[in-house]
C-alpha cells in the first residue's frame, strides 16, 4: 500500500526533527559550558524547521552549520598597568561570526561576566539582527573581562589602548567595526579609536558610537531604546491600539533603558522603573523628564547607584535585588507594557507568570536574550504582543551602520533625517517579522518571524558566495 500525502508530511516532520536534534547534540558536544550560545542556538534552530521543510537545498549546503560555527574566534591578553603601578591582565575577545552579507558589525562588552559562550551567542544573535535591519552588515561581537566600574579614567584608557593594540590588526571599516556595548560608551569608544588611528595611521569608520565632532552619528547613543519603542508602537498598531498611557515597566538603568524612557514619553507612555545590580525603584507617579535627567546624570556623570533615586524623590519604593530568589520583583509590578533592558535570562518563567498575571500584554526586549526558554514559550502562549531582541533592539546597530554610510560618504546628517530613517528601520524590521511569521504558517509568532526573515537574506548570499 502506498504511503499517504499525510504519512510523507508527518515523516518529513519527523525527519526534520530528528536532524534538529542531532544538530544540537553536536553543538553542545562542539562548545561545551556555553549555556547561553546552546540556547540563542536552540531557539533558532526551532524556527528553522518550518523553513529547512520548505528549502532542502539550505540543508545540503550546510548553511545552518556554517552560520553556527564562528568564521574566526581571536583571544588574546590585555595587560595594563592600575594607578597603584600593578600590572593588571585580562582576556580580551573578538568573534568574528558571519560576513555574508557584509563587514563584521557588532559591539564590544566590558564586563567581568564576559567569556566565549556569551560573546559566540551575542554574535551569533547579531548575524540575525543585522540581516533584518535591511543594510549590509555581518554579524561579530567582543569584549573583555574588564570591569571600568571604579576605574579611573587613566585606568581606563590604558586598558583601552591596551586592548586596541592587538585588536586594531584584525579590524577595519571593510572587514570588522565594532561598537559600545554593556561597560563601553563614550569614553572608551574614544580611547579605543585614538590608539587604532596612532597604529593605523588612518582617520576611517573602523568604530561606531563615535563622538559628533570626530565622525560619529546623531542619535546613535539614544537608538536602541528608541528602537525599542518604535517597535512595540508598531505591534500595538498591528491590534489597533498605541502607547498612549500605557504603563511601563523598564529594567536596567544604562543607555538603552534611559532612551527607552525618553521616547515613552514622546509617546504619552508612562515609564515607571529602573534598575541596577544592587536594586530596582518603582515610581508609581511615573518617570518624568526632570526625573529622566537626573537619572542620565547620576549614571552618566556620577556613576552612582539607583538607589538614590529614591532618596532624591518622594513615593519612591525601592527593593534591593536579592539573586537567591527565584523571582525579579520589578517584574510583579502592575504595567502594561515591558521593556527588559539589562541584560541576558534576566526574565524567567515565573517572572514570565507573574507578568501576565498582572497585566502585562506588550514585550519589546532592549537587550539581547533576556528572557529564558521557558518564558518566551509563556509569553508565545499566551499570545501577548512579544518582540524579541533581534528583531526589537536592532535600532542600534542599524544607526551603526547609518554612522558608518555617514563615514564613507563624508557627510553628516541631521538628528530629524537619522531619527526618520531609523523609525522606517524599525518599520520595516517590524513588518518583516509579521509578514514572515504569517508566511511560514505562524501568525502573530514573532520569534519565527525574526529568526525566519534573518536567515533567509544570510543562508541566500551564502548559497551564492560557495562553501567557504
Amino acid at each position: 500500500m502506498g504511503t499517504s500525502v499525510r504519512d510523507g508530511a508527518s515523516a518529513k516532520s519527523a525527519n526534520m526533527g530528528d536532524y534538529a536534534s542531532s544538530l544540537m547534540t553536536a553543538v553542545k558536544a562542539k562548545n561545551p559550558a556555553e549555556p547561553e550560545f546552546h540556547q540563542a542556538v536552540e531557539e533558532v534552530v526551532e524556527s528553522l524547521t518550518l523553513v529547512l521543510d520548505r528549502h532542502p537545498e539550505y540543508r545540503s549546503a550546510g548553511i545552518l552549520e556554517r552560520i553556527i560555527e564562528p568564521e574566526r574566534v581571536i583571544l588574546f591578553r590585555v595587560p595594563w598597568v592600575d594607578d597603584s603601578g600593578e600590572v593588571q591582565v585580562n582576556r580580551g575577545f573578538r568573534i568574528e561570526m558571519n560576513s555574508a552579507i557584509g563587514p563584521y558589525k557588532g559591539g564590544l562588552r566590558f564586563h567581568p561576566s564576559v567569556n566565549l559562550g556569551i560573546l559566540k551567542f551575542l554574535a551569533f544573535e547579531q548575524v540575525f539582527k543585522n540581516s533584518l535591519t535591511t543594510l549590509p552588515m555581518g554579524g561579530g561581537k567582543g569584549g573583555s573581562d574588564f570591569d571600568p566600574k571604579g576605574k579611573s579614567d587613566h585606568e581606563v584608557m590604558r586598558f583601552c589602548q591596551s586592548f586596541m593594540t592587538e585588536l586594531w590588526r584584525h579590524i577595519g571599516p571593510n572587514t570588522d567595526v565594532p561598537a559600545g556595548d554593556i561597560g563601553v560608551g563614550g569614553r572608551e569608544i574614544g580611547f579605543l579609536f585614538g590608539q587604532y588611528k596612532r597604529l593605523a595611521n588612518e582617520f576611517t569608520g573602523v568604530l561606531t558610537g563615535k563622538g559628533l565632532n570626530w565622525g560619529g552619528s546623531l542619535i546613535r547613543p539614544e537608538a536602541t531604546g528608541y528602537g525599542a519603542v518604535y517597535f512595540a508602537a508598531e505591534m500595538l498598531k498591528s491590534r489597533g491600539d498605541s502607547l498612549e498611557g500605557k504603563r511601563c515597566l523598564v529594567s536596567g538603568s544604562g543607555n538603552v533603558s534611559q532612551y527607552t524612557c525618553e521616547k515613552l514619553l514622546d509617546f504619552g507612555a508612562i515609564p515607571m522603573t529602573f534598575s541596577d545590580s544592587n536594586g530596582i525603584v518603582y515610581d508609581p507617579s511615573g518617570i518624568d523628564r526632570e526625573k529622566l535627567a537626573w537619572v542620565m546624570e547620576l549614571k552618566n556623570a556620577r556613576r552612582g547607584r539607583i538607589k538614590e533615586y529614591a532618596d532624591k524623590f518622594s513615593g519612591v519604593k525601592y527593593e534591593a535585588w536579592d539573586p537567591r530568589l527565584d523571582h525579579n520583583p520589578l517584574w510583579s509590578i502592575e504595567g502594561q507594557c515591558a521593556f527588559p533592558s539589562a541584560t541576558q535570562n534576566e526574565i524567567n518563567v515565573n517572572d514570565a507568570t507573574n507578568m501576565l498575571k498582572n497585566g502585562v500584554f506588550v514585550v519589546s526586549e532592549g537587550a539581547n536574550m533576556p528572557c529564558t526558554v521557558q518564558a518566551t514559550k509563556a509569553f508565545l502562549d499566551a499570545g501577548i504582543l512579544y518582540g524579541p531582541g533581534k528583531a526589537a533592539n536592532a535600532g542600534g546597530v542599524a544607526t551603526s551602520g547609518l554612522e558608518m554610510s555617514q563615514n564613507s560618504m563624508r557627510l553628516s546628517w541631521t538628528r530629524e533625517e537619522v531619527d526618520a530613517r531609523l523609525q522606517q528601520i524599525m518599520v520595516a524590521i517590524h513588518t518583516t517579522c509579521f509578514e514572515t511569521a504569517a508566511q511560514y504558517g505562524t501568525p502573530g509568532n514573532l520569534v519565527n518571524g525574526a529568526n525566519i526573515g534573518g536567515f533567509l537574506k544570510v543562508a541566500n548570499a551564502m548559497m551564492d558566495q560557495g562553501v567557504v
